[in-house]
């Protein structure tokens, strides 16, 4: 199993961008193998990937995720095509659908049938991301082209994917997914069977499954788990996050949370390698000052 870091998705810092570079420089020296951003209403995922690419040698930088909807697959593809240019083949596009209310009431857009949406998304993005011309003529897009983008590898497509037919969409045209506010057990009984089916019945290679989790090191648990609740408990009202929840048993994003001493943090991160995890996404957990220090130490140790 990979190790990644994710930087969050908007840094609260003034020199958000230095501090990120910063921060990814170390890991890389450290030997971690990726760091992830989200894509919120901050700073651009892409954009500043592409910074961090350029400013380092050898991590990989993955965003998870970019929306789909507010962007046009060809621009998508085009920026993405820029990045791995820029960063010599380090990049990976990760998109999703995002959520209704910001889709639907904030950008007004329309959130209508969001699996056909993705699935002729992808459709058209996927072969542009090859550096293959396109065509393709359905409901929603019907686009015709190709893009030149002068050193630019293939860029790996993940799809933020928790629903059946949404995974069915990631194994069978894309590389794989990203998840977070999944549990072991809904990962091992759902996510991972249900991807890897249809990345076979495609064809496709086995899938990668990139896994985001809270993660402390800590001797103080219930402040872990209080400040994960005060920090992420909103998300447990989307539906899709409210589902993969639910398929866990659990009530909140706390309650699937990684936190606890070395040999706590040991036996979650041993079952997420067997049952197939390929990469972990480390969202470190501010605790206490020494935390996320401590927890990086405790994570590089077991690269």
């Amino acid at each position: 199993m990979r190790f990644g870091v994710n930087s969050g998705a908007n840094p609260g810092y003034g020199d958000g961008i230095d501090r990120l570079v910063a921060r990814a420089r170390d890991l890389e020296a450290r030997g971690f193998h990726s760091l992830w951003m989200a894509n919120a209403l901050g700073l651009d995922a892409i954009n500043i990937q592409t910074i961090v690419g350029r400013e380092t040698e050898r991590i990989e930088v993955g965003v998870a995720v970019v929306p789909s909807y507010p962007r046009h697959p060809m621009a998508m593809a085009q920026q993405a095509l820029t990045a791995q240019a820029a960063t010599g083949g380090r990049f990976t596009l990760g998109i999703g659908l995002s959520h209704r209310p910001i889709i639907d009431n904030m950008m007004g857009l329309s959130y209508e049938k969001p699996v056909r949406h993705m699935r002729e998304y992808v459709s058209v993005l996927a072969p542009l991301l090859r550096g293959e011309p396109v065509h393709f003529e359905g409901e929603v897009y019907r686009v015709g082209g190709a893009l030149d983008v002068a050193g630019a590898a293939a860029v790996p497509l993940l799809i933020g994917a928790l629903g059946e037919q949404m995974l069915r969409i990631a194994g069978g045209l894309a590389d794989g997914t990203v998840v977070g506010l999944t549990g072991p057990k809904t990962l091992e009984s759902h996510i991972l069977p249900t991807i890897r089916t249809a990345a076979e019945a495609a064809g496709r290679p086995a899938p990668r499954i990139v896994a985001s989790f809270p993660i402390a090191l800590t001797n103080d648990v219930p402040a872990a788990r209080e400040l994960i609740t005060q920090q992420m408990g909103m998300y447990a009202m989307l539906p899709s996050y409210r589902a993969m929840l639910d398929r866990e048993g659990v009530s909140g994003p706390a309650d699937i949370a990684i936190v606890g001493d070395e040999h706590a943090l040991d036996a979650a991160l041993d079952r997420l390698s067997e049952i197939g995890i390929s990469d972990f996404d480390a969202s470190l957990v501010p605790v206490d000052e020494g935390a996320e220090a401590r927890t990086l130490d405790y994570l590089q140790s077991r690269l």
